[in-house]
């Protein structure tokens, strides 16, 4: 059969993409149960797009993809039993059950028809990834590293994380400052994404930001209000866990609703539903903390008092002892004092007795030695002239000797210790020659 552009009528586009539909919908009547991640959800106009993505599981390498589309009619219906079961929206990244039917649209190219999407399936694989994440949590021994710290007595200076301008973050902050004790607490707001792709990357950029200043802050608190339960994605995610199990200041979170846990509120150090009870939790522990300061206070003071009740007691009884007392000691130590008085007066009497015969004895003793140790020190300054003399140079000199020096002044004891070209003086009795070496041995 012939089938080149000459001898074969061509096809229109429209006609071709028509008889690909004819065969889709003549082949594959049916609907298809489908196993998919989803890589991209929009809602355009009350209908929801798709794009599936199949990846290889080792290196998550994409090996197929399709476009999906669920019509307004029946996503309205879908949507709610969906996230009601699940908790979540449809977001990329999770993975899904799908009824399909194959549609080929002369206009549009292939879809999936979405007829229909388990809920469990993907609560499944929800319960699936957050049990890996705590196991993971467990083995590198990081699950319980919050738990062992401890929130401060006296925690007022609180850095936030949540959405700016949210109400739960307005809960919170009225709730601290409207306590009924009048308590002051200092509240430093990290704005990050709380719902959506962008949480993890945005809460971990809060911690990061905190953690330059960790000095300033008594504990971190991350709060969700006013969101849907089925935006809590985000929080149950490896990368912030662990950034959250390694802070080095308690983390107090209330992210949740009632029936809700995620990993991070398992990982923080203490878990609560609201804002508001995260507000609560730090006011009762200051109030707790003020009122065991009231009753130390009151111990003290109470203590204080009695014993200085008692010590007046003691002291009016010892002034009492003390005047009674006072005339006999003052007798007493009269008489001491004047016996050692008469003791002191006998004493200097006769040490300075002997003294003064002490002094005569030196006196005579010096009077004999003095001359004859003049004598002996002129005798030997004498002799140390004698030897003085015999030392001069210049005698040396008169005798025909002569001395060698280099420039500097030393004395050339060994011709070995000259170098050639070397100026050299010799100083003989009437006079200095100067010589320069030529040469030694």
């Amino acid at each position: 059969m012939d089938t080149s552009p000459l001898h074969t009528k061509a096809l229109t586009l429209y006609e071709l993409n028509n008889l690909v539909a004819q065969v889709i919908a003549i082949d594959m009547p049916g609907q298809y149960w489908v196993e998919a991640e989803l890589s991209e959800v929009r809602e355009v106009r009350g209908h929801c797009y798709m794009e599936l993505v199949q990846k290889e599981p080792l290196t998550r390498t994409p090996v197929a993809r399709a476009s999906a589309k669920c019509w307004a009619n029946t996503w309205n219906s879908i949507r709610p039993r969906f996230e009601h079961a699940t908790g979540q929206r449809l977001h990329p990244g999770m993975k899904v059950l799908l009824c399909v039917r194959p549609n080929f649209h002369e206009a549009y190219g292939f879809s999936w028809i979405v007829s229909d999407i388990n809920p469990e399936y993907t609560m499944g694989d929800m319960a699936r990834r957050r049990k890996e994440i705590i196991e993971q949590l467990q083995r590198e021994g990081v699950i319980d590293l919050q738990k062992e710290l401890s929130i401060s007595m006296f925690a007022q200076n609180i850095a936030v994380i949540s959405s700016s301008g949210a109400a739960g973050y307005d809960d919170f902050c009225n709730q601290l400052t409207d306590n009924d004790m009048g308590l002051r607490f200092k509240v430093t707001l990290f704005p990050a994404v709380m719902q959506g792709e962008g949480v993890e990357d945005s809460v971990v950029a809060a911690l990061d930001s905190i953690m330059a200043s960790e000095q300033e802050y008594d504990a971190v608190v991350i709060i969700r209000g006013g969101g849907a339960t089925s935006d809590l994605s985000g929080f149950n995610t490896l990368r912030l866990a662990e950034n959250v199990a390694n802070f080095p200041l308690p983390i107090i979170t209330g992210i949740g609703h009632n029936r809700d846990e995620s990993v991070l509120d398992i990982i923080a150090h203490t878990s609560v539903k609201t804002p508001t009870a995260a507000a609560t939790l730090l006011v009762d522990n200051l109030a707790q903390t003020l009122s065991i300061v009231t009753d130390a206070s009151k111990t003290i003071s109470r203590n204080v008092r009695h014993r200085m009740e008692t010590e007046q007691r003691r002291l009016q009884q010892a002034s009492t002892s003390f005047t009674s007392l006072a005339s006999l000691v003052t007798i007493r130590q009269s008489n001491r004092l004047k016996s050692l008085s008469d003791k002191m007066g006998f004493a200097s009497k006769r040490c300075t007795t002997d003294s003064q015969h002490r002094l005569t004895q030196l006196s005579t003793r010096l009077a004999m030695k003095a001359p004859m140790s003049l004598q002996a020190l002129r005798h030997r300054i004498e002799m140390f002239e004698r030897r003085t003399e015999s030392l001069d140079p210049t005698l040396l000199l008169k005798r025909g000797y002569s001395i060698t020096t280099t420039t500097d002044g030393k004395i050339v004891r060994d011709p070995k210790t000259l170098s050639n070209g070397e100026t050299i003086r010799t100083q003989v009795e009437h006079g200095t020659i100067t010589s320069v070496v030529t040469a030694t041995e």
